[in-house]
């Protein structure tokens, strides 16, 4: 099982950085949150994003995938519920415009917010779908679905962090009030954008 296992293994880490390295809803918000709160405060952001999509792959390799096969009208709850919570995140940041924290209604992702988060992510859907149908790093469905949350988690994590880094590197340049805002609406129109295939997928219905 271990040859097995580490000849498919460069397959599993290529999927995983293009898959988690790439823009999307996650790693769009990461960006707004390293601008807007700095590095430190959106750690708790980030490492719920990566436990998130752990619980979210172990969730689908262990029997939410074939429910979902069985009953496909669940899915179709799920991304119309993605879509609206995702247009609503949107909403907050384009309406960000502050570096500073304002009587606590301008905060980062909480790290509980974060793991939820991931069950009306496209993307993490998208991810979390094909690691358990096409990677293969072991015959054992079982022992595939753990060794592929282990990569999300252990490559994932610092690949993401790139975003929230950058992110944190713009704060002085959009330490302008006019910047941030137009930075900020253009995050949430990104994240809007990202909303496109499953708006196709529906209509496809």
């Amino acid at each position: 099982m271990l040859p097995e296992m580490l000849s498919a293994l460069p397959a599993g880490m290529l999927f995983v950085v293009v898959t988690t390295i790439t823009p999307g809803p996650n790693n769009t918000m990461l960006l707004a949150s390293g601008v807007n709160f700095g590095f430190r405060r959106t750690v708790p952001h980030i490492l719920g994003i990566s436990a998130g999509v752990v619980v979210l792959m172990l969730s689908v390799g262990f029997g939410l995938g074939q429910l979902f096969r069985h009953i496909p009208s669940l899915y179709v709850v799920l991304e119309v519920a993605s879509i609206a919570y995702l247009l609503y995140l949107a909403w907050k940041i384009g309406t960000s415009g502050d570096l500073k924290v304002k009587s606590g209604e301008h905060r980062p992702m909480r790290f509980h917010e974060a793991i939820a988060f991931q069950w009306v992510n496209p993307k993490a859907w998208m991810m979390v779908l094909t690691a358990a149908t096409t990677i293969r790093l072991s015959a054992n469905f079982g022992t595939n679905t753990m060794a592929m949350a282990v990569l999300f988690y252990v490559i994932g994590l610092p690949c993401i962090c790139v975003w929230a880094a950058f992110g944190t590197s713009m704060r002085r340049f959009l330490s302008n009030t006019r910047r941030l805002r137009l930075f900020n609406i253009a995050m949430a129109l990104s994240l809007m954008v990202s909303l496109y295939p499953m708006f196709a997928h529906l209509l496809q219905r």
